[in-house]
């Protein structure tokens, strides 16, 4: 009895973790990690819960008290971490001239231990989820977290837009666990460390699931309007926070999976639609109005990013050539940075430099454009700064840092994962339908989102692709049994 009541209770222990870890996705940089300096920003809140679960569940998996997944995505995810501790010692034989006082060894070590937490991550989504009961306790606990993220941001907008909190006073509230103050631009951040990085969030991991949960009529809970309401709410923040990435990812992400899951959806709305105009007056004119009122919430929308100057210079510049426009529309740094880092990999096309290692090329290989036209590249080439660079583009980072080889290995590994996520659809049950679009989703969210990001660390790109793999592991073995 004793034992029966240890093993229901490491169990609930393991569920608790899982579900504080889920919690405490939306705040990636908390301000009280020990052992790290202050130009670490991604700090996941949720990698405390989880620290202590993984060895946890390798525990009660060591003892045999549950089984673990071994998803056939882990091979392709194995070989090419591999790959990248070769390519780390052929880094270390390249052993660059050390920049600002960072050392080829130094970022080494911290580039792999990135990588290991978000394995970290994508691993615990795998053994967590297994059915269908974990998989309704993980969106749950994903729903409660993007509750807490909601009201923060709509605290933020209250402070921004009404004057009814004192800005430093909340401003005071978010520096006692983030380590980034409010925006001073009255961009809405949530939880997160920038606007940017909330939209992220947001279109590659909560939003897929309540775009699919609308588009396949499925719920999670009882409370039928939920989803369209965190739904609607979600895309509200994402317009508040001004990123241009996160709008055209989410737009993009959106846009696909509804032409790839929702063809039946929209034969049956054009149906609807024109066999409206042969009826009554009052069909016809409540018709009109639908169409009007989606051509409302376009503009508005875009009457509302067109407050910001760095959104209007999207469509409201004189540039004469592509070095101009990406100068003009506040992209330059960017641009810059991703260009100097693929110097590194015209040297090494095959193994790259080594993980971490692509800052020590950036600066001698920025473009002359780049050194005359971009302010913050002027600021950053200061010998008084302290700032090591980064490519800024995961792509970019990856072909600098592990070559052709270790690219194709991660390319491997994502696509891997969409057969994955595509393989839940052969199950006729309405949540695994659910569960696969989703995933799709966030599948095409996460492969525009590297596009603008390119640290191995954030949860995003690991935690649905785990818990889709995991789902459609158990799945897979079920019908081999």
């Amino acid at each position: 009895m004793k034992n029966s009541a240890r093993e229901i209770s490491l169990e609930n222990l393991s569920r608790i973790l899982w579900g504080a870890t889920l919690l405490a996705i939306p705040v990636t940089s908390f301000r009280w990690f020990p052992f790290l300096g202050e130009g670490t920003f991604v700090r996941p809140l949720s990698l405390y819960p989880l620290a202590l679960l993984i060895p946890l569940l390798l525990i009660q998996g060591w003892r045999g008290k549950i089984k673990l997944n071994w998803a056939g995505a882990l091979i392709p995810l194995g070989a090419l971490m591999l790959f990248i501790f070769a390519a780390a010692s052929f880094g270390a034989l390249i052993d660059p001239i050390p920049l600002r006082g960072q050392i080829y060894s130094g970022r080494a070590i911290r580039a792999l231990a990135t990588l290991f937490i978000g394995v970290a991550f994508f691993i615990s989504a795998v053994w967590m989820n297994k059915d269908e009961a974990d998989f309704r306790f993980t969106v749950r606990w994903l729903f409660a977290g993007l509750c807490l993220d909601l009201a923060w941001s709509g605290l933020q907008a209250v402070t921004f837009y009404t004057g009814l909190l004192n800005k430093a006073m909340v401003t005071h509230w978010q520096l006692a666990f983030s380590m980034r103050e409010l925006v001073r631009t009255n961009r809405i951040s949530g939880l997160a460390y920038e606007p940017a990085w909330l939209a992220g969030q947001l279109a590659t991991t909560f939003i897929p699931f309540l775009f699919a949960a609308v588009l396949m009529n499925f719920r999670i809970s009882r409370l039928k309007w939920l989803e369209p309401v965190l739904l609607a709410l979600s895309l509200l923040v994402v317009l508040a926070t001004y990123s241009r990435g996160g709008l055209l990812t989410t737009v993009a992400a959106a846009g696909l999976t509804f032409l790839f899951f929702g063809r039946d959806i929209i034969r049956a709305t054009w149906k609807w639609f024109i066999n409206g105009f042969r009826g009554r007056m009052l069909d016809i004119l409540f018709r009109i109005g639908m169409v009007a009122a989606v051509l409302g919430v376009f503009v508005g929308a875009f009457l509302f990013l067109s407050q910001k100057n760095f959104f209007r210079r999207l469509w409201e510049t004189d540039a004469q050539t592509l070095s101009e426009y990406i100068v003009d529309i506040n992209a330059g740094a960017r641009g810059a940075y991703s260009a100097g880092a693929l110097a590194a990999f015209e040297e090494y096309p095959l193994t790259g430099v080594g993980l971490g290692a692509s800052g020590f090329y950036i600066y001698q290989n920025l473009p002359d454009w780049a050194l005359t036209t971009v302010p913050e590249i002027a600021k950053q080439m200061n010998p008084e700064n302290r700032l090591y660079p980064n490519p800024k583009n995961l792509y970019v980072r990856l072909l600098a840092e592990t070559g052709l080889i270790g690219f194709f290995l991660f390319l491997a590994f994502q696509f891997h994962i969409l057969g994955d996520m595509l393989n839940l659809l052969r199950r006729e049950e309405p949540w695994a339908r659910f569960a696969s679009v989703a995933g799709v989703f966030a599948w095409l969210a996460i492969t525009f989102y590297n596009f603008t990001q390119d640290s191995l660390t954030t949860p995003n790109i690991w935690l649905v692709s785990g818990i889709l793999v995991g789902l459609s592991f158990t799945s897979s073995y079920k019908e081999i049994k």
